[in-house]
């Protein structure tokens, strides 16, 4: 086990390092950077360039050196904690991100529960129920959120709340708490506001979720052994449990790892949307300005996030399915 746990995280190590070549190149693939962006709009405002404080900057923050030098500073201020500066909010990255990064991880933490906790039951109910008036209602339900764009869905609650009931469900937390220190009071706020943003950011993930589980159970239920053990005389509920739902949860959990960069690109419109304080608006803003350390870190947390969700998914199926083996070799 501790072989298997020091490869994998190993493993960890490398994808990262290839992700952050990757996210470093697609970012310099635009011509220019910040800095140039910054003098062509000074100029179309028929402004006055300061070249020498240009230069300054360029230099302070290796603009000027090679490609190669470029990127390994850049990963060495990461794996230090340092993630760099800001030039598009003229502040250091951590003190724009702050907490932020906190406040998606809160988001998608309670997303995916949300997704997990809905799609079980009705995946189950669909699956068992096949071609009831409740299946295909529940299928009409799930296309309708996967065809929803959750900006859209957004929209809709947001007007329909201020139209008839007079309030507003953007942001995270209530006005007083903006821009102050995390605190008790705070995260109660928070935990106020979830239910709106989890709900409407979870819709697609919780649509798709059902369709797949219940597809993985329908193909265990026809199976010979659930036949065989059904002719044994054990009940349906006991068989349903301990043979084909075991191994229909396999793709269910194996999705832990594909769920998290999708609630996290799915909530960037929705934050804008609502004006949700996570990492989305400023990752936006920082790409169309091409401000490379705010948008490289924003996207290396991403990554975070996905490896550690892939990881804890192979962990949780090697727990709940026998068959897989955390060791090669035959028995």
């Amino acid at each position: 086990m501790l072989n298997y746990l020091a490869r994998r995280i190993l493993v960890m190590i490398v994808t990262l390092a290839i992700i952050s070549l990757m996210v470093f190149v697609i970012i310099q693939l635009p011509e220019g950077d910040f800095l140039t962006s910054y003098i062509t709009e000074l100029q179309s405002q028929g402004e006055a360039v300061d070249k020498q404080k240009i230069e300054y900057l360029r230099a302070q923050y290796g603009l000027d050196q090679p490609l190669w030098q470029q990127y390994l500073t850049w990963v060495g201020g990461l794996v230090q904690g340092d993630l760099g500066y800001s030039f598009e909010y003229d502040l250091p990255v951590t003190v724009v991100l702050g907490d932020r990064l906190l406040l998606t991880i809160v988001v998608n933490f309670f997303s995916v529960l949300f997704i997990y906790i809905i799609a079980f039951p009705i995946g189950v109910y669909s699956a068992v129920r096949q071609y009831s008036w409740g299946d295909y209602g529940l299928t009409l339900v799930g296309f309708l959120g996967l065809a929803t764009p959750n900006f859209l869905l957004a929209l809709i609650l947001m007007y329909l709340a201020n139209r008839y009931f007079g309030t507003s469900i953007g942001t995270l937390m209530a006005p007083e708490y903006l821009d102050q220190p995390m605190s008790f009071g705070k995260m109660i706020s928070i935990l106020e506001h979830l239910a709106v943003p989890v709900i409407i950011i979870g819709t697609a993930g919780t649509a798709g979720m059902i369709r797949r589980l219940r597809a993985n159970l329908l193909d265990e239920l026809f199976k010979q052994y659930v036949v065989t053990a059904r002719a044994k005389g054990l009940s349906e509920g006991k068989l349903l449990v301990k043979y084909p739902l075991r191994m229909a949860l396999n793709p269910f959990i194996a999705d832990i790892g594909n769920l998290l960069p999708q609630v996290v690109s799915g909530s960037v419109i929705v934050s804008i949307v609502m004006g949700l304080e996570t990492v989305g608006p400023p990752l936006v803003k920082a790409l169309q300005s091409q401000d490379f350390f705010l948008s490289g870190a924003v996207l290396m947390f991403v990554a975070l996030l996905t490896v550690i969700g892939m990881f804890i998914s192979d962990l949780a199926l090697a727990v709940l399915d026998p068959r897989i083996r955390l060791q090669g070799g035959a028995r």
